[in-house]
């Protein structure tokens, strides 16, 4: 960390509706309302859906809300999953978008075999799920499923935040508020974890903090929190786990 900086958070726990468009202006308008100087999570996909049936369209729905998006970005971090397309495949792509420029993105690695994602994307690279910095704030992702795998939390240890966009059925809510807390511990880091609002979901979207004390609320379309980074810096005093040195 080069900074001591807060930052607003926001986790957009937002439904999804089978019209692309309105999922879109609704989205664009939620953005534009929130405050500059802000790290912005919208759930896994929350444009379209595991939409397989309207793959190709579902792209070109990404397409052009990411070029939205960026117009609406000056001095917003803004976490977006898309079904995209690479090469002649698809992927679940995520993109952090910040000052009108794409300025990371990666390929969801683990696919979710109960909603047969292995059938219809090509999964990435694990080398792609890395720590990367914007304005001294070190970041990292993982998808939804991906939060299962302990071991790619190791790939992000030393983050000053995990950003977490899901699409997780409600059927394994109670995974889903520990495994983020316990990212959120573990790696002594905040944690935002954005989840759909849709009916089957399991919600539970939260800010983190380093300690694993939760904001949350169910019935919230946008939860909002802070990012500070001396409280990264005091747990990881207090509690020393000699890995954060050097």
């Amino acid at each position: 960390m080069t900074s001591n900086t807060k930052w607003k958070t926001f986790a957009i726990q937002m439904a999804t509706s089978e019209n692309f468009d309105e999922n879109i202006a609704h989205l664009l308008e939620t953005i534009a309302n929130l405050p500059k100087h802000s790290i912005i999570v919208t759930p896994e996909v929350c444009l379209t859906g595991f939409a397989y049936d309207r793959m190709n369209e579902a792209h070109e729905a990404s397409l052009y809300a990411r070029e939205q998006i960026k117009k609406i970005s000056d001095d917003k971090i803004i976490t977006l999953t898309t079904i995209s397309k690479d090469g002649e495949d698809f992927v679940n792509r995520t993109d952090v978008i910040y000052n009108g420029e794409i300025v990371h993105t990666q390929h969801k690695v683990k696919l979710f075999p109960l909603g047969n994602e292995h059938h219809h994307f090509k999964a990435g690279n694990e080398e792609e799920i890395k720590i990367f910095e914007i304005d001294g704030i070190k970041i990292g992702i993982i998808v939804c499923f991906e939060l299962r795998f302990t071991e790619l939390w190791l790939k992000l240890r030393g983050a000053d935040i995990i950003l977490n966009p899901s699409l997780w059925g409600k059927p394994r809510k109670q995974h889903y508020e520990i495994l983020t807390r316990a990212l959120a511990i573990t790696n002594q880091c905040y944690v935002i974890a954005a989840d759909s609002a849709n009916q089957d979901m399991a919600r539970s979207s939260a800010i983190i903090d380093p300690n694993g004390k939760a904001i949350s609320d169910d019935y919230a379309e946008v939860i909002e929190g802070t990012f500070d980074p001396r409280e990264i810096k005091r747990i990881r005093r207090y509690i020393d786990m000699d890995i954060f040195h050097g």
